[in-house]
């Protein structure tokens, strides 16, 4: 299939040369000009602007927004409502709030086109492992394009399907159907949400690891913990291992310390609409709402744990701390 990406960043760029991995037609446009002539290097066909990506695609003409929520995915929309023609349909894989997914796909049934919004998963290691997609929108967009997000999404792999499930569907697959207009982007919300709390529990686990040296505890019972090895042997076999253990691992083997991270740890949004879910839902999310706490505070005072959780957020996404000259402290 042809599809229009605009937005060449860390997950962008590697969204395209997987769909050209897999014979796609992918037409191209980010502000960075340099960008756009890097991807063209690899076989995409480049634009110039959003009219000449619009004017480059085959109808229906399909656009995937890969750019920062908020201002800039709002502009783009916007913009592209008025150089679309009928039957067009934008999708958004970034992280906007699923409200606004609602509003702008009601803003845009006037003009026939279509709006699905897809909570994307896998940073920047999508590429290899593919993109776990939650996808929201007309149920007959999302099934027309199909071709595009099974491309994208991981397939089945050696994973097996839980026991008890019957028969099969694309869930097994790494990407699924949710509901209309903001489910993709809610699902991904909450996704967004326990990923805080499971990464806060790392952190403060391996936090006492490395405080159980301490010469405030009782002669006999402090212990010079590797907390590399200690990583290492969980992730096998270990009912705690996961992906972010993984990562965890990978940056304590290379940096025991961390004394590359500071502990600064900044939040991108999903941790506070997910909370502002629960209370709207009137439902109790304790440790969600402590692990986005934490990160707040982490930017006054930091700790061990919160560098692992820098530490994390650099392994799955490429998020790399601010420079010290750039962060604020209340005064």
């Amino acid at each position: 299939m042809q599809i229009g990406m605009v937005g060449l960043g860390r997950m962008g760029a590697n969204m395209v040369r997987r769909l050209m991995k897999f014979q796609h037609e992918c037409v191209v446009y980010d502000r960075g000009a340099e960008s756009v002539k890097a991807m063209e290097k690899e076989g995409a066909k480049g634009a110039s602007s959003l009219a000449d990506l619009v004017e480059k695609l085959a109808a229906p003409k399909v656009i995937w927004l890969m750019v920062p929520a908020g201002e800039a995915t709002e502009g783009t929309v916007v913009a592209l409502s008025k150089l679309l023609p009928k039957g067009s349909t934008i999708i958004d894989g970034g992280n906007s709030f699923y409200k606004d997914d609602v509003r702008r796909s009601h803003a845009l049934e006037p003009s026939g086109i279509q709006y699905i919004d897809v909570g994307t998963s896998g940073g920047v290691w999508g590429l290899e492992r593919g993109y776990c997609l939650m996808l929201g929108g007309p149920k007959d967009a999302v099934a027309r394009l199909d071709p595009i997000f099974k491309t994208l999404a991981p397939g089945m792999g050696n994973i097996p399907p839980s026991p008890g499930r019957t028969g099969q569907g694309t869930a097994e697959q790494g990407y699924l159907y949710c509901g209309p207009s903001g489910a993709g982007h809610f699902v991904k919300m909450i996704h967004n949400g326990i990923e805080y709390g499971v990464m806060q529990a790392y952190a403060e686990g391996f936090d006492i690891l490395r405080g159980a040296n301490s010469d405030k505890l009782p002669h006999g019972l402090t212990y010079d913990l590797n907390l590399a090895d200690i990583a290492e042997l969980w992730r096998r076999g270990s009912v705690v291992s996961s992906w972010l253990l993984d990562l965890t691992a990978q940056a304590l083997a290379t940096d025991g310390k961390l004394d590359s991270y500071t502990g600064f740890v900044e939040d991108s949004g999903e941790g506070r609409w997910t909370i502002a879910a629960a209370l709207e839902e009137g439902v109790s999310a304790e440790v969600l709402s402590t692990a986005l706490f934490t990160r707040f505070r982490s930017r006054i005072e930091h700790s061990f744990a919160e560098k692992v959780l820098s530490a994390m957020r650099k392994g799955f996404g490429g998020h790399v701390e601010r420079p010290p000259e750039a962060k604020v402290h209340p005064g």
